[in-house]
């Protein structure tokens, strides 16, 4: 990416002159590789991985209508600091999250954004293994005269087979910009993925009996359903690696993008939190296909549409993280076979770690709070309010300011919870309501309550 730096050390010293705002949306004269339609759907593709289907469980964290309203601050928050991100990167002269860090707060900055970049998308990648191996076995079981109990549909080896046919080679390519199509096509699954939990909130909500505190406004474990939000909107992690592979990169141009991209991406979220949540409201799960029967083949297909849309994501994760190792141990730059070793090494730790462990909750939890929150909230408003020569009233340092702290809270108390009040695993159990014959040994009593075999 060290293409970008002559633009943006151009910008910092005509910034000199023009002031932040003129100098942020002056052309540069460097050409890209990707048109904006292909940077949309990255960002949107990064957006919506393997954090949205955790997002109705975040409304049974939150309660539904305060989970709603908190959806839609997460993601103006995760629009204004893309945006600002690469402002500072502008201001600074830098042209990668790290570098911005190390410019802003030094060396001790710049190791802890390289931790913290390093492990939250080594950490998806891992649980991106997870979805693909435990959704698309079930979806193999469906298979008529397939053996459930045979090791080719076993998790453990569709992890191993998916890696070496799909995400290992993606995940070779050297500019994301080649991806672009390849989010596309993930796009589209995740637009029939949300049509599936559409239909079956129609057609099975009403046969699954409403919890007690199915609508209650705010519950105590809010800040811990932000965690979970943050994990499903982060993509700071590799904003820098999609705004250097535009056409002409400006902040305007990105504003352009991010604004469209979150837009798409809120757009999906709340209708995929809402129609998951009523379905199951109290016993929502926080892998929602989780608490769809096995039987159904309807979802049966959208199993299969989301295993394929994470095994399309993992390969822009394993750019950031092959990105911060080669920043910090390599200068920046990587020879083929240095490329092609480091690649491997990555993603083979990936792999071994998702063999051993099929219940990640806890972590993906501990993931938000303590890597998203940082990313989204603390450090693109630190660096922007040290950058900026804007006066405190401006609005974009108003925002940083009302950020960082929220940020704090977020990451320290949600760490606190998500120990205290651990997310419960319940990882391929099916649910009572899928046996019609055991329902009564449940302790819900309703008259209207049908279950019917799909």
């Amino acid at each position: 990416m060290s293409y970008q730096g002559r633009h943006l050390t151009d910008l910092l010293q005509r910034s000199r002159h023009l002031g932040d705002r003129e100098a942020l949306v002056s052309e540069p004269e460097h050409k890209g590789k990707s048109c904006q339609s292909a940077a949309v759907f990255n960002v949107v593709n990064s957006i919506i991985g393997s954090g949205i289907i955790g997002l109705p469980y975040s409304m049974k964290q939150a309660g539904f209508p305060l989970g709603i309203l908190l959806l839609f601050w997460v993601s103006y928050i995760t629009d204004f600091s893309l945006v600002l991100l690469i402002k500072g990167g502008a201001l600074s002269g830098t042209d990668t999250y790290q570098s911005l860090v190390n410019k802003t707060f030094g060396f001790p900055g710049y190791l802890l954004i390289s931790v913290l970049q390093f492990l939250y998308p080594f950490i998806a990648m891992i649980s991106y293994n997870i979805i693909a191996g435990d959704t698309l076995s079930k979806v193999f079981q469906r298979i008529p005269g397939v053996d459930p109990g045979s090791w080719y549909i076993g998790r453990h080896f569709i992890i191993v087979l998916s890696t070496v046919t799909f995400t290992l080679p993606l995940s070779l390519h050297r500019d994301i910009a080649k991806l672009g199509k390849i989010s596309f096509i993930s796009t589209i699954l995740t637009a029939l993925i949300l049509g599936i939990v559409m239909t079956r909130v129609v057609s099975l909500g009403p046969n699954i009996p409403k919890t007690e505190d199915a609508w209650v406004f705010a519950k105590s474990n809010a800040i811990q359903a932000i965690g979970v939000m943050s994990f499903a909107f982060i993509c700071h992690h590799n904003c820098f690696l999609v705004y250097g592979s535009l056409e002409e990169p400006t902040v305007a141009k990105w504003s352009h993008i991010i604004h469209i991209s979150i837009l798409v991406s809120v757009f999906i979220s709340v209708l995929f939190a809402a129609c998951g949540y009523l379905t199951f409201t109290g016993f929502t799960q926080g892998d929602l296909f989780e608490n769809y029967c096995r039987s159904d083949d309807l979802v049966t297909f959208g199993r299969f549409c989301y295993g394929i849309t994470v095994i399309l994501t993992y390969p822009i994760e394993c750019f950031v993280t092959r990105e911060v190792i080669a920043n910090v141990f390599f200068g920046g730059t990587l020879s083929s076979v240095f490329h092609i070793t480091l690649t491997v090494i990555i993603i083979t730790a990936a792999t071994l770690v998702s063999l051993l462990t099929d219940c990640l909750g806890i972590v993906l939890e501990l993931n938000g709070v303590l890597c998203a929150a940082p990313l989204i909230f603390i450090i693109p408003s630190a660096c922007y309010l040290k950058l900026s020569e804007e006066r405190w009233t401006h609005s974009d340092k108003i925002m940083s300011c009302v950020m960082l702290p929220v940020g704090v809270v977020v990451m320290v108390f949600g760490f606190i919870l998500a120990v205290t009040n651990p997310q419960d695993c319940t990882h391929g159990q099916e649910m009572f309501y899928c046996f019609p014959s055991n329902f009564s040994l449940t302790n819900i009593s309703d008259s209207r309550f049908q279950l019917t075999t799909q």
